[in-house]
């Protein structure tokens, strides 16, 4: 029987030994065309050695290297493979196999070296590039991205087009008419995301889930709650999840839950497909929430926007070497980061050197008074920095933050610009606070009265409010009280003008129960 030549062929063994990838991975390469199947043949001259063993061309070598050198860009395996079948199979040889009477130069030649046409293009791994159901819920379980196949085939419901993000609630979507029309085993797919709810929600927080939730959906909640237990928060986990249809017809999937800061991203990967691609792709973690939080959908939600200005740090940056003023604005930044973060504010863009913070409404936390009592935290925070400032620099200005803080409901979303994601509403209730921060002086907190009207009497109580008059030659806070931003400003004021575009706007400022 004629043989292989040796300096053309190796055998699996020795291609595993080159290549340092282990042989599930080579029959993975095998399986997705990457590598061909190995011809199968008695080793050569040593016709006492039984069985058979596989031989693969040396260029399979240089292939796996390639594969190897284009993972490390962060190339999926599916772009990989698909950039190979733009270059002609190395099957070929195979292809034409060998007679007892073909030579071992007919097997071999012809083995087209295509390491050239292999471009150095990188591919950039997207989330586009997934197929099946998929998406992201933040850590309030309200579906902030999700793809067609997700509409289509999970909940058989256009979700991109509920703008407000308290409607996503998953659950909320779980008890729907058109869910439970579409998917017969509709409570084995809420026990499966009520696992992942539990190391967050007690069991008496399920009436808080969403707003507007029945007895009925709470009950069935509080049974699935029950036998179900709580799901891991590993990187990446897989659970086989089946797909009922009212119809009778099952789909088979099995589930890969990739956890984030932000939420959890799920997939829905058909079990009789490969999952090596959709693993290549969440292995990359950051590249694949980066893609997902610039992509999220605008929202709806109710918010409270706090808007926070420097007094006068325009003549602050004049009479301030320039090296001093940024270490002064850094350092009270610095400084003032932890109390927005305590009351969950979320970063905005702001021009120059304020600042703007969101304070989105979500179930069970009460946004409005979060921006107030951030609020009222940040001024006893700034006097403290001024007074140690002042001391350490010899620094004479007293160090004022002038706060505005509204409330609306907005179009809430992200701006992706280069490799950072901003967050940003649109809309007057933004507008407005601003304005109210430029209204203010001397570190005092302006808020309009729709603010104060939404809260309870007991929460009112934590703060006073009021608005400052002059009555003869003094000046008397009329607590309780509210007042256009007209009635505020003399006539003769340069900056009269400057607030024509809320005249109207009933304003009060907000004081902390010691100060009077």
């Amino acid at each position: 029987m004629p043989t292989l030549v040796d300096k053309n062929w190796i055998t699996s063994k020795e291609l595993l030994l080159k290549t340092g990838i282990s042989r599930a991975t080579l029959n993975n390469y095998i399986a997705i065309g990457i590598i061909p199947k190995p011809v199968v043949k008695r080793p050569p001259g040593d016709m006492k050695r039984p069985g058979k063993i596989g031989y693969f061309p040396e260029e399979a070598v240089e292939r796996i290297e390639i594969v190897k050198r284009l993972k490390r860009e962060g190339n999926s395996m599916e772009e990989i493979a698909r950039k190979f079948e733009d270059v002609p199979s190395i099957a070929e040889p195979f292809r034409r196999r060998r007679t007892d009477n073909g030579s071992a130069d007919r097997l071999t030649s012809g083995i087209p070296d295509r390491s050239s046409k292999i471009t150095d293009t990188a591919l950039t791994v997207t989330i586009e590039d997934i197929h099946f159901p998929a998406y992201l819920i933040n850590t309030d379980f309200e579906i902030e991205w999700i793809n067609s196949e997700a509409e289509d085939q999970v909940f058989s419901k256009p979700i991109r087009s509920i703008a407000e993000l308290e409607s996503r609630n998953i659950f909320r979507l779980f008890f729907t008419w058109e869910f439970h029309d579409h998917m017969r085993n509709w409570e084995e797919i809420v026990a499966f995301h009520l696992a992942f709810a539990k190391p967050k929600f007690p069991k008496s927080s399920l009436p808080k889930l969403y707003q507007g939730i029945s007895k009925r959906e709470i009950s069935t909640l509080e049974k699935i709650y029950d036998r179900k237990p709580p799901s891991s928060e590993k990187s990446i986990s897989h659970t086989a999840i089946n797909f009922v249809r009212q119809d009778g017809s099952i789909a088979s999937h099995e589930v890969y839950t990739v956890f984030f800061r932000e939420g959890i991203f799920f997939v829905y990967v058909p079990s009789e497909k490969l999952p090596d691609r959709i693993l290549e792709l969440l292995s990359c973690r950051e590249k694949v929430i980066t893609k997902l939080l610039s992509e999220r959908m605008p929202s709806l939600v109710s918010l409270c926007v706090l808007v926070a200005d420097v007094e006068d740090s325009v003549r602050m940056s004049v009479e301030l070497p320039p090296a001093e003023y940024f270490e002064l604005i850094n350092q009270l930044r610095k400084t003032l980061a932890g109390s927005f973060e305590k009351y969950n504010g979320v970063f905005g863009k702001h021009a120059g050197d304020g600042m703007l913070y969101y304070f989105i409404k979500k179930p069970g936390s009460n946004y409005l008074m979060n921006a107030i009592r951030c609020a009222l935290e940040l001024r006893k925070k700034v006097s403290r920095f001024s007074n140690e400032w002042k001391m350490r620099k010899g620094w004479l200005n007293e160090i004022y933050l002038n706060i505005g803080i509204n409330e609306g409901k907005e179009f809430f979303g992200t701006i992706y610009s280069g490799s950072n994601i901003e967050f940003t509403a649109l809309g007057d209730s933004i507008n407005y606070a601003a304005r109210l921060s430029d209204l203010a002086n001397s570190g005092a907190i302006w808020t309009a009265k729709n603010v104060i009207n939404k809260l309870s009497s007991e929460e009112v109580k934590e703060f006073r409010f009021g608005v400052r008059r002059r009555e003869r030659d003094r000046e008397i806070f009329v607590e309780n009280s509210f007042s256009r931003v007209i009635d505020l400003l003399d006539p003769n004021d340069p900056r009269y003008s400057k607030f024509m575009d809320i005249a109207t706007l009933a304003v009060a400022e907000i004081l902390d129960k010691e100060t009077m």
